[in-house]
């Protein structure tokens, strides 16, 4: 992907790149639904990729040629909110936006060639890493100091009030902070962070159901509404505050949807943080049945799992050499993640793949894959 970029860059533009960039998807191993109640995560960046070659320019107008959706032209000082749905470019004007006005400075633009490995409307963040692969030109041609957390935020805030989608933070923060051969615990209250490794002799596998979810305007907001309603009911600012025993005295008070919704979010930050341990005790069965536990209570409690997941995830948890499985990301569609035995996991690939699409009649698409490292200039070029 870093020499097709660099050679579509040469081709439409006739000079040379001087930077690539890459900002990576990411899998969420365990805990869902708990960004943005303030809760704990546990994802890891992925080898598939958001991949941006650019030349920055002396003005303020931005060009990217995307391979797959076309071309866009944006003057940096005439940024245009989108007025329904958001297209692609509505992504890079609202990172423009963000850190126009975080750093008090007009932004110098850049000439872009993006293309992605990351399949979009799957759960493995594509936006999140465009949207850093973006703010990564902007620091670069207008000279900004790049600090990941800063900028994860930052990047939040762009797709929250700019895009119109109420994401939490999980995203942006692994697409930053990302690192090799880890998975990362966040605490989505404070940003902090915790190096976790996947137990020994394991790999993460992706499956993609190749079904597909809209978030804005979709059940996600209305989950986070039904989350926010009980931790009001309860005194709280987020669910993060608010342990089971006391969820469960307080139970006649709350309306019984927005209730179960509260139950999965509070035993799934108890699950992320059983989670760790079991990563630093090498415990795979331990970690394995955490993630059927929450898949469980996605599909039960928070009703997020479309029949092709539950399919998937039912398929995977069936075969020996796979120690648990689950859906990851928003729900209603896209990815399932499992921990599988390392060298059976080619073959849990084929029997997943090939059961899956026996009994559905969709092809799936299932990823092994490590983890790495988070948005960084992968080839820094001398300019010529």
């Amino acid at each position: 992907m870093r020499q097709a970029v660099l050679d579509e860059f040469l081709k439409i533009y006739n000079k040379p790149a001087t930077h690539v960039i890459r900002s990576p998807g990411r899998v969420n191993i365990i805990g869902e639904h708990t960004d943005y109640n303030e809760g704990f995560v546990l994802p890891m960046a992925l080898e598939r990729a958001t991949w941006l070659a650019i030349f920055p320019r002396d003005d303020a107008i931005v060009y990217v040629e995307s391979k797959g959706r076309g071309r866009t032209q944006i003057d940096l000082n005439n940024l245009t909110r989108p007025y329904d749905k958001a297209k692609w470019y509505d992504y890079i004007q609202g990172v423009a936006w963000v850190l126009s006005e975080e750093f008090s400075q007009k932004l110098k633009g850049f000439d872009a060639i993006v293309m992605s490995d990351v399949p979009v409307g799957a759960g493995l963040s594509s936006s999140a890493a465009f949207e850093l692969a973006i703010a990564r030109a902007l620091a670069i041609s207008s000279h900004l100091v790049w600090d990941p957390v800063r900028m994860a935020k930052l990047c939040q805030k762009s797709e929250n009030q700019w895009v119109g989608v109420n994401c939490g933070i999980m995203d942006q923060m692994i697409c930053a902070v990302g690192q090799k051969d880890h998975a990362v615990l966040i605490d989505c209250r404070t940003l902090e962070t915790q190096l976790a490794t996947v137990p020994k002799d394991t790999v993460v596998v992706v499956m993609d159901t190749s079904t597909r979810r809209g978030l804005v305007g979709s059940a996600y907001n209305e989950r986070r509404e039904q989350c926010e309603s009980v931790a009001k009911v309860l005194g709280v600012r987020f669910l993060r505050d608010v342990s089971l025993d006391t969820l469960i005295t307080n139970k006649a008070k709350i309306d019984p949807i927005a209730y179960k919704r509260a139950y999965h979010v509070i035993s799934e930050n108890d699950r992320v943080l059983e989670a760790v341990i079991a990563m630093q005790n090498n415990d795979a069965v331990k970690l394995g049945q955490l993630m059927v536990d929450s898949h469980s209570s996605l599909n039960r409690d928070f009703e997020v799992c479309n029949e092709a997941l539950n399919i998937m995830v039912n398929i995977a948890q069936n075969l020996p050499s796979c120690y648990g499985a689950r859906m990851t990301g928003a729900g209603f569609g896209g990815c399932a993640v499992a921990l599988v035995q390392k060298d059976q996991a080619e073959q849990f690939a084929e029997v997943v793949a090939r059961e899956f699409q026996k009994q559905t009649g969709l092809t799936p698409s299932i990823y092994i894959s490590l983890a790495t490292e988070g948005c960084s200039i992968e080839t820094p070029l001398p300019r010529l």
